[in-house]
């Protein structure tokens, strides 16, 4: 039970530290973690700690833990497996996608589209969405745990880094999707693989080059 609530506050500090609402810098404190979730300190310490051992949080002795800020070199190593890995997967999924995926991920560029102009944010989640459907249809469990801590950190930085606000709203981010899933859709493993990777060579230009 204890390691239950420990997973679950676990699973709520790291959306709110990857959501930016602990921003990089925020001093978090078991007692007061405890008080606001009504739990004992125990299950709030397990849970800091696991996020310290994912590198979102810092020990402060005597103190708390320090919401860790996001360096450039984070943002590479990130960005370097999802480079890895991600093309690997397009690939995979183009020779065994079913009509309903297409759909699905159809459906998540259509939102990632509406709401481009109006609310980045809401968009950069229907594109994460977009991405974590590919994951889950590679049907590798190891890749797709990978695939989506990297997503998440990857949307961390578009919450913390202002260079990524303009970029969310750019028609050619869009336009890469698009390619991606014309490749899926047409069965061509190269080209998905092809399209995947130039699609992250330009979120790292806009990540790394422009911050």
């Amino acid at each position: 039970m204890a390691s239950s609530l420990s997973e679950k506050l676990a699973d709520t500090l790291r959306e709110r530290i990857n959501r930016g609402e602990l921003a990089p810098g925020t001093v978090v404190i078991e007692p007061a973690l405890a008080q606001e979730f009504e739990v004992s300190k125990t299950p709030v310490r397990e849970s800091l700690r696991q996020l310290t051992s994912e590198g979102l949080l810092q020990v402060l002795p005597k103190k708390g833990y320090l919401v860790r800020a996001i360096s450039l070199n984070d943002v590479y190593e990130v960005l370097e497996l999802r480079r890895l890995l991600e093309p690997h997967v397009a690939g995979q999924v183009a020779t065994r996608h079913s009509a309903e995926l297409v759909a699905t991920l159809s459906e998540h560029l259509k939102d990632q589209e509406e709401l481009a102009v109006s609310d980045p944010i809401a968009s950069m989640h229907a594109a994460r969405r977009f991405h974590s459907e590919l994951c889950a249809a590679s049907r590798n469990s190891r890749i797709t745990a990978s695939l989506e801590n990297c997503l998440a950190q990857t949307a961390r930085a578009h919450y913390v880094l202002p260079s990524m606000q303009p970029y969310m709203s750019q028609s050619e981010e869009l336009a890469e999707h698009q390619r991606i899933l014309a490749a899926i859709q047409d069965s061509d493993a190269v080209t998905a693989q092809q399209a995947m990777s130039e699609h992250l060579d330009s979120i790292r230009r806009a990540m790394l080059e422009e911050s």
